[in-house]
């Protein structure tokens, strides 16, 4: 007997902003897996009874390994349970979906995939501006600030990263904001580009703060919090 497993959106944190497909697949749920910044009041919307599993990984906590992250969705299914594993933001940008999918794979147990609101549009949306602009900011592009050693990754293609006319995010970027913003300027993007260093998006204790490229490291430890924290560079960024 094979279950089931929906990989399930949950937004930035808001449960306003889960979809309809979201609430459904809790609703329905034999077991939920989910992450940190996935708890709260969003697991109001899971089936009662269901089991509720913490899985989340936290920069400088004890967090389960991601093996054993998959191995908990295969076991769980294998009793023939329909598993929603439960991740924060949009799960196939920068939530190791695809290590999981293959876990799954491997076993023989089908999934789905439902989308959700990643951190990028909502910070956008509670700044009340866009993520692109027609002829100044007309590309977007996503960059983790950490790889899994906590560092900036390597082999990054600079170039395109300082494009001057470009929107970058940056998640999980706080730790290494200043070799970025270094690396950028190094590399020919303008010390005074915007940028915006948006905290727990969607949540009451939201914070938006503006500055420049060459103010960020220091825009970083000033409002430093324990949150989830997304770094906006380029024109949009900036205060109107």
């Amino acid at each position: 007997m094979t279950g089931f497993v929906s990989f399930v959106s949950s937004g930035p944190g808001d449960p306003d902003l889960l979809t309809l497909a979201a609430v459904k697949r809790l609703q329905m749920a034999d077991a939920v897996l989910f992450d940190d910044l996935s708890s709260g009041p969003i697991l109001e919307h899971a089936k009662r009874g269901a089991d509720l599993v913490g899985v989340g990984k936290r920069a400088g906590r004890a967090s389960p390994k991601q093996d054993h992250v998959s191995r908990l969705l295969v076991d769980y299914a294998a009793t023939g349970a329909h598993v929603v594993r439960l991740k924060s933001g949009d799960a196939g940008i920068f939530g190791r979906l695809e290590e999981e999918i293959t876990a799954l794979r491997n076993a023989g147990i089908k999934f789905e995939i439902i989308p959700g609101v990643t951190a990028a549009s909502a910070a956008a949306a509670a700044a009340g501006i866009p993520l692109t602009r027609r002829l100044t900011s007309r590309r977007v592009q996503f960059l983790t600030g950490a790889d899994v050693t906590g560092d900036l990754p390597e082999g990054l293609n600079w170039a395109a990263l300082a494009d001057p006319a470009a929107t970058t995010v940056v998640y999980m970027g706080k730790r290494t904001c200043g070799v970025l913003a270094d690396q950028l300027q190094a590399h020919g993007l303008g010390a005074d580009t915007p940028v915006l260093l948006a905290q727990n998006i969607s949540k009451p204790d939201q914070s938006l703060h503006r500055s420049t490229l060459a103010g960020l490291a220091g825009l970083v430890a000033q409002e430093e919090t324990d949150g989830p924290a997304l770094i906006l560079i380029g024109p949009l960024a900036q205060a109107e």
